[in-house]
């Protein structure tokens, strides 16, 4: 094995590594898919909102945003055990991530949501793809450029 093709599966390997983290930190949303309300309010407490409204499309919300967002994880890290085969779907939601970032940021500004809140979720977003998209270049920059095999039979003259 060359030295660039040792290079390329480092790059790869933290690439995946990275994959697989932000996969299953969005598959902790699943606790709140399945907690009880009592500790959805304390949460909501305790990010400084105050009292959980009672109406029934909070509860909603809450339980299929969380939903939505653990499926993101669960194919983030699905994705995340073949990074060469699905090299064009991570970049495009590395992109995806840098917009939702930018577009969760504006509504962050848009509602009353705490100064914490505001500065850390849309921008930790974006920085998720940043750093996905860093990492793609380092694994594009290592990739040992691609030589014909001369055992192949060439297709052209068939």
């Amino acid at each position: 094995m060359s030295d660039e093709s040792l290079t390329e599966t480092a790059a790869s390997r933290r690439l995946a590594l990275v994959l697989r983290g932000l996969g299953l930190l969005d598959l902790l949303a699943l606790l709140v898919v399945v907690a009880p309300e009592r500790w959805i309010d304390l949460a909501h407490h305790w990010a400084g909102l105050g009292a959980l409204p009672r109406e029934p499309i909070v509860g909603y919300l809450a339980r299929s945003a969380s939903a939505l967002y653990a499926l993101h994880g669960a194919m983030v890290v699905f994705i995340s055990f073949d990074v060469s085969r699905y090299e064009k779907l991570i970049r495009f939601m590395a992109w995806a991530a840098v917009l939702h970032g930018a577009v969760i940021l504006g509504i962050d500004f848009a509602q009353p949501m705490p100064a914490f809140w505001r500065y850390a979720e849309g921008p930790g977003f974006a920085a998720t793809g940043l750093v996905v998209l860093g990492l793609l270049r380092s694994q594009l920059r290592t990739r040992p450029t691609a030589h014909p095999n001369p055992h192949t039979k060439s297709t052209a003259h068939e």
